[in-house]
């Protein structure tokens, strides 16, 4: 799975205004459909308090956090799918990403334009799905096909009957604009259609783009309804809603002192922007987790994916640290927080050796001992 986040949606819902804000990199925004043809990509830090943590015990002489790729994608409209609105070229970036990042527009405001003409958000949310779940058809029709002449021949008979299989759990979701990824699929059978890079199949997050008013209360007038619709479908699908306000994240985004910053949130009650909570939803929902590694010259958080062992956190670092493990002395972020000290750590008989099996735990402290 690609490491990425496309960011999707309808027209004018304010796709490229929270990529602005997430990379702080504009990108072309304007009152009308289509803007956004070639996507835009950024590369954003993950927010952390923990390894600020660290960085305040150690004050190194720099500190590095993680980073997620996100994907500005061009709005989709009805008819996607066949061409409509450069629909095809526009499939094909979502195709390329590994989660995706549905905005939905959830504010009225009669001059900025809707593409259809009345704010509903059930109703994109559903334009937006069904049109992904007919590319999906017809890919699936494409595999069927491939499948279907694979059972006439002996040597692939076995595995083709796995994927025809598989398509026909599939094709009746997609028919009721439904997600692939609703299948309920073994390992094996992830495997088996994993050629077909079904765009439903990716994991989604939706995202309630507010106004400010919106966002100050969001239960009062349209705004509740409109976040509901947005929650009733993402629990629907076993997912999540963020409720964030474009237009604020972005301006907030060009304010550099800090104090400024906090005054800027607070007018709207917010603890931090509200785009840091995306990030670190995509994040997770790209299977990703953190280790640090910690001490005077640097404070670094390092990506990994959920489950990988300690050879394989070391070899992010560097190959050589994987091909040489012995092994990972280790701590967790809380114990050096709570202790303030690795001296008092070990003295608590909280510092850990572990080895080449040992599965790293999200917050895990490391430092790898290798033959060179």
């Amino acid at each position: 799975m690609a490491l990425n986040c496309g960011i999707l949606g309808l027209p004018n819902v304010g796709k490229s205004t929270i990529f602005s804000a997430l990379s702080s990199a504009p990108a072309e925004a304007a009152n009308y459909p289509f803007c956004t043809i070639n996507p835009n990509v950024g590369i954003v830090n993950v927010p952390d308090e923990r390894l600020e943590k660290l960085s305040a015990l150690f004050k190194p002489q720099r500190t590095i956090p993680a980073t997620v790729e996100f994907v500005d994608i061009a709005g989709l409209v009805k008819g996607a799918s066949k061409g409509e609105g450069l629909g095809n070229q526009f499939l094909s970036h979502i195709r390329e990403v590994g989660v995706t990042a549905q905005v939905v527009r959830c504010f009225d405001n009669p001059d900025i334009i809707h593409v259809n003409n009345r704010v509903d958000p059930k109703s994109d949310m559903e334009t937006i799905n069904i049109e992904l779940a007919l590319a999906d058809l017809d890919t699936l029709a494409k595999r069927r096909e491939r499948a279907q002449r694979s059972c006439k021949i002996q040597e692939e008979k076995k595995s083709a009957a796995l994927v025809l299989g598989v398509l026909d759990k599939i094709e009746p979701l997609l028919e009721e604009g439904r997600a692939a990824r609703e299948a309920s699929l073994s390992d094996e059978e992830r495997a088996a259609v994993l050629d077909c890079h079904f765009i439903t199949m990716k994991p989604q997050i939706y995202v309630c783009n507010l106004d400010e008013e919106g966002m100050k209360a969001p239960e009062a007038g349209n705004a509740g309804a409109y976040i509901r619709a947005v929650q009733d479908r993402a629990a629907a699908e076993g997912t999540q809603a963020i409720c964030i306000c474009g237009k604020f994240e972005a301006e907030l985004a060009g304010i550099e002192e800090g104090e400024e910053k906090k005054a800027f949130l607070a007018e709207l009650g917010l603890a931090e922007p509200g785009l840091s909570s995306l990030i670190r939803a995509v994040y997770r929902l790209l299977g990703l987790r953190t280790f640090f590694t910690a001490g005077t010259d640097e404070c670094r958080a390092w990506t990994i994916h959920g489950g990988d062992t300690a050879p394989r956190a070391a070899g992010i670092i560097h190959s050589d640290f994987e091909r040489g493990f012995i092994k990972a002395e280790a701590y967790g972020c809380a114990d050096i927080f709570h202790y303030g000290t690795e001296a008092k750590i070990k003295e608590a008989g909280k510092y850990r050796i572990e080895g080449k099996d040992y599965i790293v735990e999200d917050g895990d402290v490391l430092f790898f001992k290798f033959n060179t």
